[in-house]
This record gives C-alpha cells, structure tokens and sequence, in this order.
C-alpha cells in the first residue's frame, strides 16, 4: 500500500476528530461517528467537510475505514467533485499524534482576560473628528501631543467600557476606511432621538427577523433583542452600527455588571423586585431575608444574558 504525508486539509480534519475522543479510539468508533454525523446532515455516503475546500469521504463499509493505534486509512478527494481513489492510502501519522497532544493541552489551559480597551480609528483632520465626538456627549479622556509628529485623542462612549483613539502618527488606515462599529443600546428610538437632537445625521430605525435576512422599516414591534439597527458616519465616513440589545444571548457575556446612569440601575432594580415577588408568591408569601443576595444575582444574570434565578 502507498504511504505518504497528510494533507493540510487531512491534519486539519483529523485533528478536530481528535478534539471529541475519536483518535485514538478503539475499532468502528470512527466509522460510527462518521455515520451518526452523515445522518444529521442528510448525507447517505458519509461524505464530511473537513475545514478547507478538502473533502474527505468515508466508505461506512469498507474495512480499512477507522483509526487504529495512530495510523488512519482512508479516501481523499479535492472539492465536492471529482473521483474518490479507488484504494486507501496509509497516511504517515507519526508527527501528528504529538500535535494532536499539543492541541488538547492548548485547549485545557485557562484563559487569561484580555478585555478589548480601545479601537483606533483614522482621521484626517484631529480638531474636527475631535469636535464632533465631544458633540456626541462621549467622554474625553485625553489628548496627547508630541511635537507635530504624534498625537492621541481618547474618547469613551457613555456606559462603555472600551474607548476609541484617533490622531497623528496612529496608524497608516485611510480616513474614513473603518466601518461596522458596533455601539450597543437598550432603547433603539431614544438612541436615535438623542443623535438627532445632537445634530448627527442617523439612519432611521430598523430591523431585521433574523440574521441575513433584508431590513424592514421601523423598530421590531416584538422587541426582540438584537433585531433594531440605526447608523451614522464620522465626518471622514467611519462607520457605527447602533444596536439594540435588551437580553443577552445564555454565556454571551461574563464580566463586570456596570450601568450606565443612575436610571438604568433604578430599572434594574424595579425589575428584580418585581420578579423577586414572585418568588415570595411561590414561596407561600414568607419573607425573604436574604433578598439583596437574590436581587445581586438576579441583576448580574440578566445582564449577563445567563439564566435568572427562581
């Protein structure tokens, strides 16, 4: 039988099966896998994309099918057409198990936080991008000069704990060349009404039923969190994309609950005692002593887009 090195596509592929137990398992447990993957996706040859446009295809009833003590035998072919090899070939899997190891160990080590601070956008003229930041009621936070050759402007966005720089000698990006610049809000309408009031020129409101689907006039009318969109540009163009998020997704977020104004956090806090009566209504209407500890966890959950507490 032929020997030769995996393909890129084919150490790819086989490094993610590694990921769920599959390498390395006893015979037939791959051939299984496989077969169970091909059912949910509606595939009857077994045929599974690895992370390229390298296909790799699995014949369920061929012998030489699995993974056994490191070596994998299988057919390989480019794209989603062309012939499949007639015979497998052994691939040479001797420097792949240690990746393999490698990767796991990779994936078991605890993330440190790296908390996103400060996005940089270009400008062309300092004073003016620095006029009409301040003109949208963001916070200045600096402004730093070098000579002629470097300055930094920082401003922070109300509630935001990331902050945007501009200035002289920063970065080589065109004016106006940035674009998709998420802001998140709880009320789309007041956020738009606040950019007009401040004389930005702002998109009108409007949503969409689902990722990639077209844009309808006007704020959800359900509500639904992630759906509203309103937009303006800088005066060199760069783009901001205002979002309304109201819930966020389960895991979405795990950091510091902060608010932004004192009337926010009043709307918290009216939420969770409305919530936390019912919890003492199920109770069989007996007090709750310990409600600032149900009031804290309920507060972070919902803001943190996790399960809140019964």
């Amino acid at each position: 039988m032929p020997r030769r090195s995996l393909l890129p596509a084919e150490r790819e592929f086989l490094a993610a099966l590694a990921t769920v137990g599959i390498v390395g398992a006893p015979p037939g447990t791959l051939k299984a896998w496989i077969q169970d993957d091909s059912q949910r996706a509606g595939e009857g040859r077994g045929e599974v994309s690895a992370r390229s446009s390298h296909c790799v295809q699995w014949n369920a009833n061929h012998r030489y099918h699995r993974v056994i003590d490191g070596v994998a035998l299988l057919c390989s072919r480019v794209g989603t057409g062309g012939s499949v090899a007639a015979e497998p070939m052994e691939l040479d899997m001797s420097d792949d198990v240690e990746r393999t190891d490698a990767v796991k160990k990779r994936q078991e080590l605890p993330a440190v936080d790296m908390k996103l601070e400060v996005v940089v956008i270009p400008v062309s003229d300092v004073d003016r991008a620095k006029q009409f930041y301040g003109d949208l009621g963001w916070r200045l936070d600096a402004d730093l000069a070098v000579g002629d050759a470097f300055r930094v402007v920082q401003f922070t966005p109300p509630g935001s704990p990331s902050s945007i720089h501009f200035g002289i000698g920063l970065t080589s990006a065109v004016p106006g060349s940035v674009q998709g610049l998420y802001l998140v809000v709880s009320d789309i309408e007041a956020a738009h009404a606040e950019l007009a009031a401040r004389g930005v020129d702002a998109s009108e409101v409007s949503y969409r039923t689902g990722p990639g689907q077209p844009t309808i006039k006007g704020r959800d009318p359900e509500r639904r969190t992630y759906n509203s969109f309103t937009s303006f540009k800088d005066p060199d163009g760069n783009g901001w994309l205002l979002q309304e998020i109201t819930t966020r997704l389960p895991g979405r977020v795990d950091g510091d609950t902060t608010f932004a104004s004192p009337a926010k956090l009043a709307a918290a806090l009216r939420r969770a005692a409305e919530a936390h009566g019912e919890h003492e209504k199920r109770r069989g209407g007996q007090r709750d002593d310990s409600w600032p500890d149900w009031y804290a966890e309920y507060i972070v959950a919902e803001q943190n887009g996790k399960p809140l507490p019964a």
